[in-house]
């Protein structure tokens, strides 16, 4: 294969080269299609199990369950979008557009609910506000409440309140997004605007809203695709999705193919929605025709209107990340043993372990295949490139899904092989192994190093790589010695990124893996209402995505 990567690329002429860049298979070529082919198999293996169930139960789903799971699902996704994308945009539109008391402070503290995963907020949130919470408790004594008949509080495990723990957690994917928008749009539009005679919330509708509709639709899509992916909250809150009810279809029910058509529903859903993000902005294209572009120029907020702003940019920061995070504080800080536990530091070790193996290999893939299209120019892979990032959008459910029946295949042909020929049983070797997780790790998670990869290649002129083959360098030096250190930056981001992501990571490792990882943990600890026990594994998680929070926002400043 070394000798296949370092072969020159030569051709006789145009049609042939074109011919070449399509179909032939040297070494980078095969080596693209490989990492693709592995990408793509956990998606193709779930519409296999769905076409040719073992067991059908699509009628009775579909006359049962199946109903409520689409409608439930439909409601989240909507509540979760709406208020999610409600409040990411108007607080990036009162940071950029206007200074008021602590301004400076939030436009970053808005990014922190991104460090805090929705299911540990939903652990967190249910703990403080149930009956036998510090919240109820606290109205009971004070008003000389006796019992729960004497007063009224919102049920807490309901659609309701997921849908408002579930945006508070998800709004920094619109804020982040819109805040680039408007940052980067041109002052001279919102400047005529109010030369106009528009005002705040003209200027917003009629400018702001339009240029920054593109960036809202694609974060708003993003929100709703990860409330979709989300088990832990949902069970928690006790309703009932598509991502739930292949849990229980599979594991309750023992039945895989019927696991696999709701997994194929979820992928219908993401269709759907990635059609009518695209399809929203179709024919939204604006272009900055001055060259000497400046930002927009913010006003001043005085007395009530700045301290308004100020309570409504603060107030998702509260509910999505102090009060969360006070709540695992008050459980875990002072009591020493829980952290003395054995169970926590070895979960703690396999989620390094389990998360760093799964950031290498993600970004090598992901940096081989771009290299391989960006200076091999092979067409084919080009043309699968974006296939690759399909991971991103399924939820970690449907991968694991998908990956736990090839490994099993292999897994059962491995075993009978060797006891034939010597009549012992090895067991099954890779299924519940950390190679399983890991390449559920690297499917879900490839989107993210191909883009921040790819996105590293386009600063770099395409001149330098031919420049280096004309001196004879093999493509392998060209990676290693030219390209490697001028990307070496965004490698180190993605990376980190994967890492991250794979921390927080729990339907895939729920399914896949057999020992216990930091949020399979706090998740095993949460639904037996063990949150004091859950509290250490959580703060750790908490304290690694917040390193990933603190690196967005260094490498976003002013």
């Amino acid at each position: 294969m070394a000798d296949a990567l370092d072969r020159p690329h030569v051709t006789s002429s145009p049609r042939r080269a074109q011919t070449r860049r399509w179909f032939a298979l040297d070494g980078w070529g095969l080596l693209g299609l490989g990492i693709t082919t592995l990408v793509v198999l956990p998606i193709a293996t779930v519409f296999y199990l769905a076409l040719f169930p073992e067991e059908n139960i699509w009628p009775h789903m579909l006359s049962t369950t199946l109903p409520r799971y689409v409608y439930n699902s439909l409601i989240m996704m909507a509540g979760v979008g709406i208020l999610a994308g409600t409040v990411g945009t108007l607080s990036a539109w009162l940071v950029v557009m206007y200074r008021f008391p602590g301004w400076r402070f939030l436009q970053w503290a808005l990014l922190l609910p991104l460090s805090l995963p929705a299911y540990i907020a939903a652990f967190a949130v249910v703990d403080f506000l149930e009956y036998a919470g510090p919240a109820q408790t606290w109205l009971r004594e004070i008003f000389g409440w006796a019992t729960k008949q004497d007063y009224i509080f919102p049920e807490i495990r309901s659609r309701g309140i997921a849908i408002l723990v579930l945006a508070s957690a998800l709004y920094p994917y619109v804020y982040f997004l819109t805040r680039s928008v408007f940052r980067t749009q041109s002052g001279a539009a919102i400047e005529v605007a109010r030369a106009l005679g528009c005002g705040p919330v003209s200027s917003f509708l009629r400018v702001g809203l339009p240029l920054a509709r593109p960036a809202i639709a694609a974060s708003v899509a993003l929100v709703m695709m990860e409330t979709l992916n989300e088990f832990g909250a949902m069970e928690f809150f006790a309703v009932q999705t598509l991502t739930t009810g292949i849990f229980s279809v599979w594991l309750d029910g023992s039945n895989a193919g019927g696991a696999a058509q709701l997994a194929c529903v979820i992928l219908v859903f993401v269709f759907v929605l990635v059609v009518l993000e695209k399809f929203s902005r179709r024919r939204i294209k604006f272009h900055e025709t001055s060259r000497n572009m400046r930002p927009p120029k913010p006003l001043d907020l005085h007395k009530a209107s700045g301290w308004a702003a100020t309570a409504f940019c603060a107030l998702p920061i509260l509910t999505g990340f102090v009060l969360p995070l006070s709540i695992l504080l008050e459980h875990a800080l002072g009591r020493w043993a829980l952290w003395a536990e054995p169970e926590l530091w070895a979960a703690m070790l396999r989620t390094i372990a389990l998360s760093s193996a799964a950031a290498g290999f993600t970004v090598l893939a992901g940096l081989l295949l771009v290299f391989s299209v960006r200076l091999m120019r092979n067409g084919l892979i080009a043309s699968l490139l974006p296939v690759t990032t399909i991971g991103y959008a399924a939820p970690g459910a449907v991968l694991g899904l998908g990956i736990l029946f090839p490994f099993a295949a292999i897994d059962h042909t491995f075993a009978d092989a060797v006891l034939w020929a010597t009549g012992v049983d090895p067991g099954l070797l890779l299924l519940g192994s950390m190679g399983t997780v890991v390449l559920a790790y690297c499917v879900r998670f490839f989107a993210i190093s191909v883009g921040t990869i790819d996105a590293a290649f386009t600063k770099i002129s395409p001149n330098l790589g031919m420049a280096s083959r004309s001196l004879g360098n093999t493509p392998r030096q060209t990676l290693i010695q030219l390209y490697a250190p001028l990307i070496k930056g965004a490698v180190a981001t993605a990376g980190l990124l994967v890492f991250v992501d794979a921390t927080k990571e729990l339907p895939a490792t729920l399914l896949l893996y057999s020992e216990q990882t930091l949020a399979s943990s706090v998740y095993s600890r949460a639904s037996l209402e063990d949150i004091e026990g859950a509290a250490p594994a959580a703060l750790v998680i908490v304290l690694i995505s917040l390193t990933a929070v603190a690196i967005v926002s260094l490498t976003n400043r002013d």
